[in-house]
């Protein structure tokens, strides 16, 4: 089962959820993996303190072009959706690396075939162990903005047989499509006040359009005012977990340790949490297979 643990804004307290929660089930005996798809500024490994065991860099391809062999015909810019390569006049070919989605399509059009791939690095995956937890993190090199092709890469790690908790980056922008397209259920923490209200209305409305289903978590819920549990249950939305603003939280968060570690009280928040999470997903599939059962007696 893949859980993606996301937040329509940075700040909510996504990754202390992650983070806890994969600890905790490791602290229940379950084999389950910790992914930070938050490759521009992954933090969880200062809660996990994993060990790192190996580091693979990761290439994707940009067009490199022999203007030698180029007839400036100008096909590849005219191909290209986001101006990667543009011809100017008949010998000059300019590419830009950070706007190219790696496609192909200019290589493919060359009549002259002057235009070949080349490799571009543009972050690190690590592996590790913290304890009981796999972890897997990704690290997008200072100056790249090639995000969603990183974090394709780090979810390509996820093992089948364990549970996999995948920190998303904050926000609805493509980083996000791309780290919780898959998963199985979606926990979109948030924290009662307007601009957290704000940013987790669009965060619903992102993976309601994705057609995964999600529930609400609120973090120091006993701030601000009572307008994100009434938006919950004027859009039927489960909030499966609180956590108030408990000041020995901070404390610890600020020291890089675990909450679930230190406040014992909290491990069964942290293990009801997954419970539910494991009984909408039962239910879904009880549902998945009724339908198909009576399509098929139909």
């Amino acid at each position: 089962m893949k859980i993606a643990v996301a937040s329509g804004k940075g700040g909510t307290g996504k990754t202390t959820i992650a983070v806890n929660l994969a600890y905790t089930v490791a602290l229940l005996g379950e084999k389950v993996q910790y992914l930070d798809c938050d490759v521009e500024e992954p933090n969880g490994q200062f809660f996990l303190k994993p060990e790192i065991v190996s580091t693979s860099r990761v290439n994707v391809e940009v067009p490199a072009v022999d203007l030698d062999k180029c007839t400036g015909c100008g096909r590849c810019g005219r191909i290209c959706q986001f101006s990667a390569i543009v011809c100017i006049g008949e010998h000059n070919v300019l590419t830009f690396e950070q706007l190219c989605h790696s496609c192909g399509g200019c290589m493919l059009v060359c009549p002259a075939d002057a235009i070949k791939p080349r490799p571009l690095s543009i972050g690190d995956i690590e592996f590790g162990k913290a304890g009981a937890v796999n972890f897997v993190q990704g690290k997008l090199y200072i100056g790249h903005v090639r995000t969603p092709s990183l974090i394709k890469e780090v979810k390509k790690h996820i093992k089948k047989d364990r549970l996999a908790i995948i920190d998303v980056p904050p926000g609805t922008s493509c980083p996000v499509v791309e780290a919780v397209k898959g998963a199985d259920f979606v926990l979109l923490v948030t924290e009662p006040t307007p601009f957290g209200l704000h940013d987790l209305k669009l965060a619903v409305d992102l993976v309601r359009k994705m057609n995964l289903p999600f529930a609400v978590v609120i973090n120091r819920y006993d701030i601000g005012n009572d307008k994100v549990e009434k938006y919950c249950r004027a859009e039927n939305i489960d909030i499966c977990l609180k956590l108030p603003d408990d000041r020995r939280i901070a404390e610890i968060y600020s020291t890089g340790r675990m909450i679930v570690d230190v406040l014992g009280e909290y491990r069964k928040d942290f293990s009801e949490l997954y419970e539910y999470v494991k009984s909408v997903m039962a239910w879904n599939d009880d549902k998945r297979g009724l339908r198909v059962r009576g399509k098929n007696n139909s």
